[in-house]
């Protein structure tokens, strides 16, 4: 899980530094479209991020409501999966 999160880490300082570099992109009037471009690459990462905390969320807090045997927790977590599954898809 280390492994993970540190390569999740490192994913959001790219991010980061895209993020910064689309403002200077806009600061020094860049073309829309390539401003455009980065935007659309900086959104493509941050669904690899949240793919890669969804699974771990699984693998993880999921996997120990089930684990528990407890009927209210593996509600909890399953609902706040459905919740979190209806937002990403509007």
């Amino acid at each position: 899980m280390d492994q993970e999160r540190d390569k999740t880490l490192k994913r959001l300082a790219r991010i980061e530094g895209q993020v910064r570099g689309v403002v200077a992109m806009i600061e020094s009037d860049r073309y829309c479209i390539d401003v455009l471009n980065q935007l659309s690459a900086i959104q493509s990462a941050l669904a690899k991020v949240e793919d890669a905390v969804l699974k771990d969320h699984a693998a993880s807090c999921v996997e120990r409501a089930i684990a528990s045997g407890d009927p209210k927790d593996q509600r909890v977590k399953f609902n706040e999966l459905v919740d979190l599954i209806s937002k990403i898809k509007k």
